[in-house]
């Protein structure tokens, strides 16, 4: 790829994440599906927040996170997202500047909090979140900066920024400017909920705009009503130059018009917490794209990361990914 300002410039929702280890009980009482991304109010967050005992307060949003991973493996990332002036907004942007990231972004001094997800992480690792938005609603078309996105050589979005409605129109002049300026356009399904809220509209943008999407088996099954992979790899990759999915502990899959690699997953003695692992997958993958690498080896960085964010809570990395890829003989 071109030699840009930036690597890859994310786009999403920027949310504090309250680490939530329980039991199943818990997501039976509050009537919550293992594994789901659930949208709630204010109030339903404060009485959810009210059965926890929080473990960590950690800064989140899985294109936030995907950012951080890149950076984690050396490169230039730019987030943009929406944040209040409050606690929690000020926890999110020293984070992401902490890790290396820049925070393309104006704080609201008025409006709702910053956006937060109780993300509760079952023994098997498995987590469920239930996320208020707050001031994510408030991401507007205003907050896209075409010089970044100008300025870098991928554009990756999240498929829940789709939810607030202002926001998508946020995702669209972004989808546009990148377009305009010959730049890849990257999109994660993020949940298969959120598949199913958009199903036809999220069709129509893989056929029209995205060059690289990623999904997991459920999001790719759940996009066409299928529970054939293979027909919906089919449906997909007329359109797409890159399809990646991830298949939890057997690896991934990446596939383009003339290549498909089956990358096996690198195994882990215990499996602590799911939550960001596919958000580290793509950091990897997206790294090692903007930098040239084949995609076979884009997904094994991808692996690399990934492997490392389900060995301990939360979906920032705790150890470099630089500083891991001589454990499996890889050179940037």
């Amino acid at each position: 790829m071109k030699n840009k300002t930036f690597d890859v410039v994310t786009i999403g929702n920027a949310i504090v994440d309250i680490i939530n280890p329980t039991g199943f009980n818990f997501l039976q009482k509050n009537s919550l599906v293992p594994g789901s991304m659930n949208l709630v109010s204010q109030s339903e967050s404060k009485n959810l927040l009210s059965q926890c005992e929080p473990k960590e307060i950690i800064s989140g949003g899985s294109a936030a996170n995907t950012a951080v991973g890149i950076a984690s493996f050396g490169g230039k990332p730019v987030f943009i997202g929406k944040v209040k002036n409050d606690k929690y907004g000020n926890i999110f942007s020293k984070s992401l500047n902490n890790s290396g990231v820049m925070f393309k972004s104006i704080k609201s001094s008025e409006g709702p909090p910053t956006a937060t997800s109780i993300i509760s992480v079952t023994p098997d690792g498995e987590r469920t979140m239930c996320t208020c938005l707050g001031a994510c609603l408030d991401l507007i078309e205003s907050d896209i900066d075409e010089k970044i996105i100008a300025n870098t050589n991928i554009c990756y979005l999240e498929g829940y920024l789709w939810d607030p409605p202002e926001a998508k129109k946020a995702f669209k002049k972004a989808i546009s400017i990148a377009k305009k300026e010959d730049i890849l356009v990257s999109f994660t399904l993020s949940d298969s909920f959120c598949v199913d809220r958009y199903r036809d509209e999220f069709i129509d943008l893989i056929k029209n705009d995205v060059d690289v999407l990623f999904c997991n088996e459920d999001e790719i099954k759940a996009l066409y009503h299928s529970d054939s992979i293979n027909n919906s790899i089919n449906n997909i990759i007329k359109y797409c130059k890159i399809l990646v999915i991830t298949k939890g502990n057997k690896g991934s899959e990446i596939i383009s018009k003339d290549k498909n690699f089956i990358i096996p997953a690198i195994q882990v003695n215990k499996v602590i917490d799911k939550n960001g692992a596919g958000d580290a997958f793509a950091a990897g993958f997206l790294f090692g794209l903007s930098n040239n690498f084949e995609i076979n080896q884009c997904g094994e960085l991808g692996n690399i990361a990934a492997t490392e964010m389900i060995t301990h809570y939360g979906a920032r990395p705790q150890k470099k990914f630089s500083d891991l890829l001589s454990d499996y003989k890889i050179k940037l």
